[in-house]
């Protein structure tokens, strides 16, 4: 099994989180990973991505041209890495703020509102939790108590107080995630 993935969006919206804690994750479940971030000088605001690789054998390159998943969240990742998933991959978009939405019909598709809904319950921290809960509830690239492990292992110690809230996002995600095509 590999998996080679892409999470693209604003700085800010916990991009480079949410590979680490899914880096975290694989390393726990004894793969090899690779974790390569990529923001510019702006840093919240600013675009960001990160490229994650899951796999059980050693990685070659952690420099990808397509992607086995994409998660988007915002138009502009969405129109640089949506051309790059390959055929019969998962893109995974969070519903606000897109004005053009996801074309392709040879790959899986996914809206999940996790912004709307971290806004709407005072949970904004927590969004990019409830997006990486739906990526495992269609993906289960790794397993939930790795992925708690891994959260507790990338969160500095002063945090942790967070974890349990973490883990509920992570399932309200799993319930939100919803299939377009």
């Amino acid at each position: 099994m590999k998996e080679e993935i892409i999470i693209a969006g604003f700085g800010g919206q916990g991009v480079l989180s949410m590979g680490k804690i899914l880096a975290y994750s694989g390393l726990m479940q004894g793969q090899e990973v690779s974790w390569m971030p990529s923001y510019g000088p702006e840093q919240r605001g600013g675009t960001a991505n990160v490229t994650v690789i899951l796999s059980e054998e050693r990685i070659s390159s952690p420099v990808l041209n397509s992607y086995d998943t994409a998660i988007v969240l915002n138009q502009p990742s969405l129109d640089r890495f949506e051309s790059k998933v390959k055929p019969g991959g998962t893109l995974i978009f969070d519903g606000n703020g897109f004005h053009k939405f996801p074309t392709r019909t040879d790959i899986n598709v996914y809206r999940i509102d996790a912004t709307e809904y971290a806004y709407a319950n005072d949970s904004a921290k927590t969004m990019n939790m409830i997006i990486l809960g739906g990526l495992l509830k269609v993906r289960p690239i790794v397993q939930v108590e790795n992925v708690l492990k891994g959260l507790k292992k990338s969160l500095p110690e002063r945090h942790h107080h967070l974890l349990a809230s973490n883990e509920k996002a992570i399932q309200i995600g799993m319930g939100l995630i919803q299939k377009i095509n």
